[in-house]
């Protein structure tokens, strides 16, 4: 275990004969990973789809497990959403995440994978946990009402991990990642979060000219983003890395407001228009900044892109019309579909 501050790179030598399943791999952040476990050369990258595998069915869960044989598996999948989503399916958002990671936990076990890699949620932490969100805080309260349910199906992933470590030896790891943001992300209105929504915003009111833009909430809450290639480091060092049953935060240590960030998107876009906030929606939690030490003494892992230059990345890929809503699974990673 690393135990030092200095900052680590991926080692081709771990990865080159490992045996990866990565669910969500064809996803925002699951892509990214996949890219750099290509890139580092590793052994087999096996990429589940969903039209061939679904994680909420056992059969197809064990099927999954029959058809990677994996040494390693990278749990990504989860369905998920910003607040409205969150407000509309809270009941599917806690089943399937719940389900589809007690499955894959558990068949991993009976099936000897050595490491198992869960990315839980800042949403786990407590409504008015104090700033920056220490790992030891998760436990000290309720999450946020419209977040608790994603939130707490994702945090009982992390006491079967603990509690499979002590039972069964299983080598579990769990990830606490801030909201992520970066090129490939999901600018669907119905499922994107706050960043790809206010791009998606401020790019339509430029197109129509239009003379203001509604933003959801007062403004005032914080959020603390993490570029998505910075997250995917982070998510590989710590397979290779960390083998300890404590949650680690994936983090920069920077807050912003919502305000700030939508006068940020707007000024980067180029829009000159109102930006007026609608009170009547909610605004979720109140502040959101995560401690970092953790991942730096443990792994190795500090962010390194800065958050305009990523903010300026993301509006430049969104506006590229000839680019793939999601990029393609690297051509050595396996996929069922």
């Amino acid at each position: 275990m690393v135990t030092s501050r200095v900052e680590c790179a991926p080692s081709p030598a771990f990865w080159q004969p490992r045996r990866v399943l990565v669910t969500g791999g064809a996803g925002f952040l699951g892509s990214h990973i996949v890219q750099i476990l290509d890139g580092l050369g590793c052994q087999d990258v096996f990429v589940p789809r969903r039209s061939e595998y679904d994680l909420a069915s056992l059969e197809d869960v064990r099927r999954c497990y029959e058809d990677s044989r994996p040494d390693i598996v990278i749990h990504l999948a989860a369905v998920v959403g910003g607040i409205g989503a969150n407000r509309t399916y809270p009941g599917r958002f806690f089943y399937d995440n719940l389900l589809m990671g007690v499955q894959m936990i558990e068949e991993g076990r009976a099936r000897g994978v050595k490491k198992f890699v869960q990315l839980g949620t800042v949403c786990s932490y407590p409504q008015h946990t104090p700033v920056p969100f220490r790992e030891e805080e998760l436990w000290k309260g309720y999450p946020e009402e419209t977040n608790a349910p994603y939130g707490i199906a994702k945090k009982a992933l992390l006491v079967q991990l603990q509690a499979y470590r002590t039972q069964y030896g299983l080598n579990g790891i769990y990830l606490l990642p801030v909201n992520l943001y970066g090129p490939r992300d999901s600018f669907d209105p119905e499922r994107s979060h706050v960043i790809p929504a206010l791009i998606r915003k401020m790019v339509t009111a430029l197109e129509k000219d239009l003379e203001e833009v509604t933003i959801w909430g007062t403004g005032k809450p914080s959020r603390e983003f993490l570029h998505v290639e910075d997250c995917a480091r982070a998510v590989v060092l710590a397979a290779e890395r960390y083998d300890g049953q404590e949650p680690v935060n994936l983090g920069t240590g920077m807050e912003i407001r919502i305000d700030e960030l939508a006068r940020l998107i707007s000024e980067k876009v180029g829009y000159r228009g109102k930006l007026v906030y609608d009170r009547t929606k909610p605004d979720g939690q109140p502040r959101r900044c995560v401690d970092t030490s953790r991942a730096l003494a443990l792994f190795g892992f500090r962010s390194h892109i800065p958050f305009e230059e990523g903010i300026a990345d993301t509006i430049s890929w969104y506006l590229r019309p000839d680019e793939p809503a999601l990029a393609s699974v690297p051509s050595t990673a396996r996929s069922a579909g």
